[in-house]
């Protein structure tokens, strides 16, 4: 299905799907309402959904004919949500189902990364706390663990010694899918911006916290500096948009993305993840590393909505 035109897109209802029933809902009502905002004075019909049990109901209800999605974490940026929109034939931004899946569960992703010889920290997976504390791990302390299907840093602990760990186990178990455990690198946090199959630039993220977590994300008083455009050597530039393109492709991403890598010392590279659907508030880093290449909010929001299509 090719894109839409501009103004054959603006005389279709537009809905922008935020909220839902995730972990990160907050964070997407911010979303939603940033996007919504800008597609408006843009001059977009649009109607604003908060995901819920009685989407199908509301789309028809609503008459929509492209949908903007602008949720995260599960059931919405996992691939529920592109499936259902494929089934009712609506266009939809972003990535298509497959690629959502995959980008979303971090211990499927790590294994494509593999098969493709893209650089990521060490790692293991376990299917539960037992598992995991039972099981000698290949690498030392400090390590990471994560819980496989969540966003947003959610779950996420830096463990210095057996204790923590322990603890950060129980924390990552009590979330749906598997227990993730990497072995922790140290570097620069650069995040990478994706759109339409080109890099966009790089942003870096420093941290006044332990590392990028929830609260450094997305608290306005969390002492997080950006550094845009990244302050990156040529060579190591290129290995960071290297890496982050062969991991979109690998995935089949489309539309924008957001990839985490670090940059060690030394000079390496490890990519942490593709996020399928990034964040599009005040504070999120696509829209930054955008804004840095001269494209604004507004026109950002609207090159996505442009793109929205059919993928199966």
């Amino acid at each position: 299905m090719k894109p839409m035109q501009r103004e054959e897109v603006k005389q279709k209802r537009v809905a922008v799907l935020k909220g839902g029933l995730s972990q990160e809902r907050e964070v997407s009502l911010k979303t939603g309402a940033a996007i919504a905002q800008a597609l408006r004075s843009q001059g977009y019909g649009v109607v604003e959904i908060d995901v819920g049990l009685d989407l199908v109901a509301r789309l028809l209800e609503e008459k929509v004919e492209v949908a903007f999605i602008a949720l995260h974490g599960r059931w919405g940026e996992d691939g529920c949500i592109q499936g259902l929109l494929e089934s009712m034939r609506i266009p939809y931004t972003g990535s298509g189902v497959l690629a959502s899946a995959a980008g979303m569960d971090k211990t499927f992703s790590k294994r494509i990364f593999d098969a493709f010889n893209i650089p990521t920290p060490p790692w293991v997976a376990f299917d539960s706390y037992e598992e995991a504390a039972a099981a000698r791990l290949p690498f030392a302390f400090p390590l990471v663990v994560k819980p496989s299907r969540e966003g947003s840093s959610i779950g996420v602990n830096i463990c210095k010694g057996m204790e923590e760990y322990q603890a950060a186990l129980r924390i990552a178990a009590g979330f749906e899918g598997q227990i993730l455990v990497e072995c922790f690198v140290k570097g620069r946090e650069i995040q990478v911006g994706y759109l339409e199959g080109e890099i966009l630039g790089a942003i870096e993220v420093v941290a006044a916290r332990a590392f990028y977590d929830y609260q450094a994300k997305y608290s306005a008083d969390s002492g997080t500096r950006y550094i845009f455009p990244a302050a990156l050597e040529a060579k190591a530039q290129q290995r960071i948009f290297e890496v982050c393109l062969q991991a979109n492709r690998a995935l089949g991403c489309q539309g924008a993305t957001r990839a985490d890598t670090l940059l060690t010392p030394e000079g390496e590279v490890f990519l942490l993840e593709v996020n399928t659907l990034p964040g599009m508030t005040a504070t999120s880093l696509l829209p930054k590393i955008a804004a840095g290449k001269g494209l604004e909010f507004g026109g950002l929001c609207e090159r996505l909505l442009l793109g929205a299509t059919l993928k199966a």
